[in-house]
């Protein structure tokens, strides 16, 4: 397009009163531009006097006024270039005159009585009018053939509940299921925990209901006795490949690589090239990962509802508690077969079992560790389980041994209600030692509650084994991606299938597959069937979005995707091994084959790429390399004392917004500092580290979500990433004489709008001490 420039600056929400506008006109006078000024540009008014110069031809505007975070849809113009210039959060509501005092017209002509707020959204301006000239305006990716088919993969519970919701939404449905039923774990139940008001009493199984709704739905297909082989190319499209379970098929993935061939000889894991390369070696000879199964079936999105396992507990390592040694000592998963089959009896000798102690938590010493994979399900099962022991026998008594007794929710009416039985017992204790005396069990626990050792006979002992999701060490949708055939980085989530627990459920970090059910968290039935309606309701917008050539998450309605200059590819292979989301495949050259809409627009193969061939239509190197060299760096040529310029790329999930909740506090930072939005850490480029340093800034920062054990990244490996590339950037600082104390990156969540501020004086003040960057006026 053929861009025609407006500068608008509002005036409002003490813009006006605190900055020199006039001046503020003058440095787009300086671009060769026109500035304008309403009062209240977000005002009926402001939004009229914007559209009438979009009508006499103005495309690409530059809006100096509040953040890009507020008012996105009052500025929105289609068919235009807009940057939002924030001088609201960004300068005056976080840099108040009082205690940044404007200057008076005899200081300006001071050379070191400089303006610094002043100064800071003049900056801002000139980043505006540079970023808006190197991008253009998106145009979507739009698939030629999009299927509008959902795939539920699981027959249980979540499953069925889904396809429902979906079927009911005028979607086409197949379910597929490995056994040769629908139904799951639920069919093995005798009887339900609660799931409609007054969540007091126990329920008969809801699951065969469920499996006649479904056959009878007409919009939904049913494979049992099937498994996913192989589910290739990308959300709109994704072909998939059917098979027996156990069968073997020509368009089976590829095999991982055994973990002996991931190290060399020392043990040392191998470079991401070498592996990616063994990779390739072992799957010779078998088709190639890419190639798309002609027989197969098209669907435009997946819900992953595949389910649990019983954990399975090894006898030795609870040798104390009497399991693998005494018959009578079983996990709930064996008491809720016994149970189902009548009245609870004994599996040593088929006696009647009316004293049943249920153990939660493993009993070595632990305050504060339950069974692997329990939590609140667990307790819920227990109670459960303690009622059949009182509906089978009059006189039946159940003791319940927990270090966290959880029932979330209006679950807990089911746990008062379970409280009131005079038959069941519930205490806080550590379970020391199961042994056999005569025909009896003796449970010995100390009470943690009242400090009392216990001794407590029994018929039965039962073990809370957790809930394993279908998940760990096992692919379940065996994906045709370069990356292997499960969800990458799966030991980041303990097995659960999860991109990001805290802001987005139901996302997997596949593009277009939805986890809903026990393969995201341990839940109850009623917990499912609500989480398989969002899943549902997530793979429909998927499938919606991907029509329009948009973004479905976290970047809704993003119409961009990466664009490759590929003449310059060196097949270095970064970017498709950091890619999070398997968004890029590669040829057998290792040359990226990109799945538009598997990307979520992180940016991270951006800020990967040494060559700097890979951008967006509206967010590339240019663009914020060319806001990078649009900030003013003063120097001695200028002042005695120039101030300071600090950069900081603050990542626009959280960091940016915390930044924004800072002002509206009006908690502030120095004004030396100058802020660029990223997409995520992950896509900053260390080259606008390096032309930030090298034009005479003083330091730079990165400031973004939290990783490690307190993961918070919008897009998974984000922050992770970016602090490695980090630590490679000191050759970078030292073949530039300078110390590597100039570059820092801080971790920040979303509520800490009052650490934010103060991490960046703390970096400045570091900065200060440092002294001025050498390559000042060069």
């Amino acid at each position: 397009m053929d861009k025609k420039y407006g500068v608008y600056i509002c005036e409002g929400c003490g813009i006006g009163d605190s900055l020199d506008v006039a001046a503020l006109k003058a440095v787009a006078d300086d671009e060769g531009l026109t500035a304008k000024t309403h009062p209240i540009m977000c005002g009926p008014d402001g939004v009229a006097f914007l559209q009438k110069e979009i009508a006499d031809g103005v495309n690409t505007l530059i809006l100096c006024a509040c953040s890009r975070r507020v008012h996105y849809d009052t500025f929105r113009f289609d068919g235009c270039i807009i940057d939002r210039v924030n001088l609201r959060e960004g300068v005056v509501w976080s840099h108040p005159r009082d205690k940044y005092p404007a200057l008076t017209e005899e200081e300006k002509g001071d050379e070191d009585n400089y303006d610094r707020v002043q100064m800071m959204a003049e900056d801002y301006i000139r980043m505006g009018m540079a970023r808006v000239e190197k991008v253009k305006l998106p145009e979507p990716y739009v698939l030629d053939n999009i299927s509008r088919k959902i795939l539920v993969i699981g027959g249980g519970i979540t499953g069925m509940s889904a396809a429902l919701d979906a079927a009911n939404a005028g979607f086409q449905v197949t379910v597929v299921e490995k056994e040769n039923q629908l139904g799951g774990a639920a069919l093995t139940w005798r009887s339900q925990l609660p799931v409609a008001d007054p969540y007091d009493q126990l329920i008969p199984p809801m699951v065969q209901k469920k499996i006649e709704a479904v056959k009878a739905n007409a919009n939904i297909t049913v494979k049992t006795g099937t498994v996913v082989a192989r589910l290739a190319g990308q959300p709109g499209e994704f072909t998939v490949t059917f098979k027996k379970p156990g069968e073997k098929i020509d368009f089976d993935v590829p095999y991982p690589l055994p973990p002996e061939m991931q190290v060399d000889e020392s043990g040392k894991e191998l470079d991401a090239e070498t592996l990616h390369a063994k990779y390739l070696e072992y799957n010779e000879g078998r088709k190639d990962i890419l190639t798309l199964d002609p027989n197969g079936e098209l669907y435009g999105a997946v819900v992953l509802a595949a389910g649990w396992r019983p954990a399975k507990l090894k006898g030795d390592e609870y040798a104390h508690l009497g399991y693998g040694a005494i018959p009578d000592v079983i996990t709930n998963a064996d008491f809720e077969a016994l149970a189902k089959k009548g009245r609870i009896l004994r599996p040593s000798d088929g006696k009647e079992a009316k004293s049943v102690v249920f153990v939660q938590s493993p009993g070595k010493g632990e305050d504060d560790s339950d069974f692997d994979y329990a939590g609140a399900v667990t307790s819920l099962v227990a109670l459960k389980q303690a009622k059949y022991v009182r509906e089978d026998y009059a006189d039946g008594k159940a003791f319940i041994f927990y270090q966290h007794m959880r029932t979330p929710g209006l679950s807990e009416n089911f746990y008062k209600s379970i409280q009131q039985d005079p038959g069941i017992f519930m205490t806080k204790g550590n379970v020391l030692s199961v042994t056999k005396s005569g025909n009896a069990l003796v449970v010995e626990a100390s009470d943690t509650l009242l400090g009392e050792q216990l001794k407590v006979k029994a018929d039965l002992v039962v073990l809370a084994a957790g809930m394993v999701p279908a998940t760990k060490d096992d692919p379940v949708v065996n994906m045709a991606y370069r990356q292997g055939p499960a969800f990458r980085d799966n030991d980041l989530f303990n097995g659960y299938c999860d991109s990001n627990f805290i802001c987005f459920p139901y996302e997997t970090q596949r593009t277009g597959i939805y986890a809903a059910g026990a393969v995201r968290r341990s839940m109850t039935t009623d917990e499912a069937m609500e989480d398989a309606a969002g899943a549902a309701l997530k793979a429909i917008q998927c499938i919606e979005s991907s029509n329009r050539g948009v973004a479905v998450h976290p970047r809704s309605g993003d119409m961009t995707f990466p664009d490759f200059f590929f003449q310059r590819c060196t097949q270095c292979k970064r970017c498709t091994e950091e890619c999070p989301f398997g968004a890029l495949d590669d040829d057998a050259k290792g040359t990226p084959k990109p799945n538009p809409t598997r990307c979520r627009r992180c940016g991270t193969c951006m800020g990967a790429c040494p060559e700097r061939i890979i951008g967006f239509a509206d967010y590339n190197i240019d663009s914020i390399g060319s806001m990078v060299k649009a900030i003013k760096v003063p120097s001695e040529d200028d002042y005695s004392e120039p101030p300071m310029r600090i950069l900081g790329l603050v990542c626009e999930n959280d960091a940016y917004p915390t930044l924004d909740i800072a002002a509206l506090n009006r908690i502030g930072y120095s004004a030396d500092v100058r802020l660029i939005p990223v997409r995520c850490l992950g896509s900053v480029n260390v080259i606008w580290i390096k032309d930030a340093l090298s034009q005479g800034m003083d330091g730079v920062f990165l400031m973004g979500c939290k990783h490690g054990d307190d993961y918070q990244c919008h897009f998974v490996k984000g922050s992770e990433l970016a602090s490695i590339r980090m630590k490679k950037i000191g050759d970078a600082l030292a073949s530039l004489a300078l110390e590597m104390e100039r570059v820092a990156q801080f971790d920040i969540a979303i509520d800490e709008y009052d650490k934010a501020p103060q991490l960046i004086n703390e970096f400045v003040e570091s900065i200060e001490a440092l002294g001025p960057n050498p390559f000042k006026g060069f």
